[in-house]
């Protein structure tokens, strides 16, 4: 049976309370999770709290995080993080383990190894073939100390499975995306990038930012196009359209309310911000989050 919300049109999504045990940390199967929700809710968006980390064991898999779709196969890994928005596609004929788990479960020196706060941090992971065997492992022991008869004190099976979990992430952390190693990122883009996720919602004007980190427009934007592309101007409009698709997808909040909270002036200026840059209203977005 699904679980409702008052109103009874509107079921919560199934992983929105996976992950509320008193261990802070759940694993299951994707059998599991096909048991417990039907297809058409679990591709409901959900934007999450938790941690969830996903790899499979067979099959093939498109999720989708943040709006960019990623194809799964055996052995990746895909790492969602607190904030993101997610949507499954069909799990059916697909087997693999899903571990979700709270924010401040890790201990502090190994959520700063494994980057886990990071929100530029790749979504999908892919090992090489001597990380396969190594990750399997890892993933086995979590998940069988996890479903294990409850004969420890709670503390001590605490600290056993925050290790395993620190020995999985931070393994996972190690592997490159699909496209191999990435760089470090330099310095410039590093503040820059920082500073936008902090103050987005405040300030849409590149000069602002330039200001306030004692750097040219012209120099935020050239190391911002070396890292990713794209100038800061762009850089800053995408992080506040990427926070206007989460809060429309993810909430019943009016589209002038959003605009209000991530800092537009009015309802008008929003929806053309966002039509010039999706090429969708607000609403017309939403709805098409919503379709199955």
């Amino acid at each position: 049976m699904l679980v409702k919300t008052r109103r009874d049109d509107n079921p919560v999504h199934p992983l929105a309370i996976a992950a509320s045990l008193p261990t802070g940390v759940e694993v299951l199967t994707l059998a599991e999770l096909r048991s417990r929700s039907d297809a058409a809710l679990l591709a409901r968006p959900l934007r999450s709290d938790k941690h969830h980390l996903l790899t499979l064991t067979s099959g093939s898999l498109r999720h989708s995080v943040d709006f960019t779709e990623y194809a799964l196969r055996s052995g990746d890994w895909l790492w969602a993080r607190p904030g993101q928005v997610q949507q499954w596609s069909d799990l059916e004929g697909v087997e693999g383990t899903l571990v979700i788990f709270d924010s401040g479960f890790l201990d502090p020196d190994t959520a700063i190894g494994a980057g886990s706060e990071d929100p530029h941090a790749p979504v999908l992971r892919v090992p090489g073939t001597e990380d396969h065997p190594i990750l399997r492992v890892a993933a086995s022991q979590l998940q069988w100390e996890f479903g294990a008869a409850e004969l420890l004190p709670l503390t001590v099976r605490l600290q056993i499975l925050r290790h395993l979990l620190a020995v999985l992430v931070l393994r996972v952390a190690c592997l490159p995306g699909p496209g191999g190693s990435a760089h470090e990122p330099s310095e410039v883009y590093a503040v820059f990038r920082d500073a936008v996720e902090h103050d987005f919602t405040g300030t849409r004007r590149l000069n602002d930012y330039a200001a306030a980190l004692a750097y040219s427009p012209r120099t935020l934007s050239r190391a911002t196009m070396a890292a990713v592309g794209m100038g800061a101007k762009e850089f800053i409009d995408r992080r506040v359209i990427l926070e206007a698709k989460r809060l429309l997808a993810c909430s019943e909040e009016s589209a002038a309310r959003i605009g209000a909270r991530i800092g537009f002036s009015s309802a008008t200026n929003f929806n053309k911000f966002f039509h010039q840059r999706t090429g969708m209203t607000p609403i017309a977005f939403r709805l098409s989050c919503h379709r199955t």
